[in-house]
């Protein structure tokens, strides 16, 4: 039975409430794997993982990307053999590639840990990770299948399962082995998310079987290979950047903790203090400031096909149109996520984790931060675009200018370096990115929603730092109620600023950014 395709914006809102019951599950469990492992075990979770990532990327050859973006151009054409060849070619290709290699980093696991661990206790966290990556390397083959043909519903109850059993895996796991040392715990961590990714690629493949379409009489698997050189140099043309971007970020990724931990033994730091310091900032701050992005990373998720689906139909004004819904919606998330996680700082990782020196990088990295809002959509349109090419080269760009500040100013600056480092890195990339869209077909940008949203931010700033001190001071309301109550009378101020000026419905001028 053929899946019937959902409209843009359905889609985009089915993935966001996904997304946020995703973002408060995986939030409760970070708060709980934060408070029982501590600075030291978040470490060593994050010390662990970068490994699987380059793994799952490699296997992956930026397939998903590409299928969703063929799958949607496909069906403007009405071209269904096409759509299973695709998914069928695809298959093959990451199973073989996922087990070989997968096999391979367990085979080479004590060689890998002794060039990329920092801290030999990560080691066990690292091997009970290993074993994801053939499974998500085929559910992100199967989801990209799916949002081809824009079913966002599918995905949504994936993820949402996948994270429902996620957490459940990871109270029981946790709680099971921290007797035994942190260094098991983590490993426990590190488990609970194999056991959900399968439980998650097991709904995702009954779902094909039974929604999916039925294939023609005589229509094989291996008929699929043999006539699918041209599909897979389709795929490969916008899979092949896309995974020299993941194999950058993934190695990039992977010696990201030695970079910070040398950079910071630079200034007298011990391993041990460097390894807390580099769990608070990725541990404690980054939760923190992904928090708000759920919508973004959503949108973005619809926006490949859509963008494919438009700029195939030769919709100009349509992909303009999905342009600016994407960079409105970054723009009205983003600012007061901005004003949030900067003027409650420290606040927030006191109530959060307990531990309010971590506030500092958070507040450091805030306003950077802002950008990051946007850098998920303008990436996901030159994906759409055909521009794969160009992502590549401006993470490349990007990452080497983020490696250099991260070691100079670490080595200058300890922890605090570090972050201003990462900061530069996330506004390279997205400024690079939003220059290359311009360059391709122009941006048109309305400036008043700009200008509104810039106030709005100044008066929820001001508000929000003296409502937190005449709840707590005068008042004398408890810590959470103040941090709370605060919040909320901010946002209102926001909201109701930004509606008293209508920015969006009464912008009039606009200007365009030339190619």
């Amino acid at each position: 039975m053929a899946i019937k395709k959902e409209s843009f914006m359905r889609g985009t809102m089915t993935l966001s409430v996904a997304a946020f019951i995703n973002r408060i599950l995986g939030f409760i469990s970070g708060i709980f794997v934060a408070r029982v492992l501590g600075a030291e075990g978040i470490g060593l979770l994050m010390m662990a993982h970068p490994l699987v990532p380059l793994v799952i990327t490699i296997t992956e050859l930026g397939l998903p990307v590409a299928i969703s973006k063929l799958v949607a151009e496909a069906y403007v054409r009405d071209e269904k053999m096409k759509v299973r060849r695709i998914l069928y070619v695809s298959l093959s290709l990451t199973c073989f590639l996922s087990i070989t290699l997968t096999t391979l980093s367990l085979l080479g696991s004590q060689w890998i840990a002794s060039i990329l661990l920092s801290d030999q206790r990560a080691y066990y966290a690292m091997l009970a990770i290993t074993p994801i990556a053939p499974i998500v390397a085929v559910s992100a083959v199967l989801k990209g299948y799916f949002r081809g043909i824009q079913q966002m519903k599918i995905i949504a109850a994936s993820d949402v399962l996948e994270y429902s059993v996620q957490i459940a895996c990871v109270l029981a796991l946790v709680h099971l082995l921290l007797p035994y040392g942190v260094a098991y715990a983590a490993a426990g961590a590190m488990a609970a998310s194999v056991i959900s990714e399968a439980i998650s690629l097991l709904f995702l493949v009954i779902s094909y079987k039974v929604r999916g379409e039925a294939k023609l009489p005589g229509e094989t698997w291996a008929g699929h290979l043999k006539q699918g050189k041209q599909t897979l140099k389709e795929l490969m043309q916008i899979g092949l950047p896309t995974t020299g971007q993941g194999v950058v970020q993934s190695v990039y990724s992977a010696f990201q903790p030695l970079l910070i931990a040398t950079s910071l033994a630079m200034t007298g730091i011990s391993t041990a203090v460097a390894t807390k310091q580099f769990g608070m900032l990725a541990g404690y701050a980054f939760p923190l400031l992904f928090m708000p992005s759920f919508i973004t990373q959503s949108l973005s998720t619809a926006l490949v096909p859509a963008i494919g689906e438009a700029a195939a139909s030769k919709k100009d004004r349509l992909v303009h149109e999905r342009m600016n819904q994407a960079l409105n919606l970054g723009l009205l998330i983003g600012a007061p996520a901005t004003v949030i996680l900067f003027e409650w700082a420290i606040p927030l990782t006191k109530l959060v984790y307990g531990a309010p020196e971590a506030g500092l990088l958070l507040k450091i990295l805030a306003p950077m931060f802002f950008l990051h809002y946007f850098d998920a959509p303008l990436h996901a349109i030159l994906l759409g675009l055909g521009r794969a090419n160009a992502t590549f080269w401006n993470y490349v760009v990007s990452t080497s200018f983020k490696a250099i500040a991260i070691f100079v100013f670490g080595s200058q600056f300890g922890i605090v370096g570090v972050t201003f480092g990462i900061g530069i890195g996330i506004v390279m990339q997205t400024l690079l990115n939003f220059f290359s869209i311009s360059s391709s077909i122009g941006i048109y940008m309305s400036i008043q929603p700009y200008l509104a949203v810039g106030v709005s931010m100044l008066l929820m700033a001001i508000s929000g730092h003296w409502s937190f001190e005449y709840l707590s001071v005068v008042q004398g309301f408890s810590f959470l109620w103040s941090v709370v109550g605060s919040i909320i009378c901010s946002l209102l101020i926001y909201f109701a600023a930004f509606l008293l000026m209508n920015a969006l419905r009464k912008a009039s001028r606009t200007i365009l950014i030339p190619r």
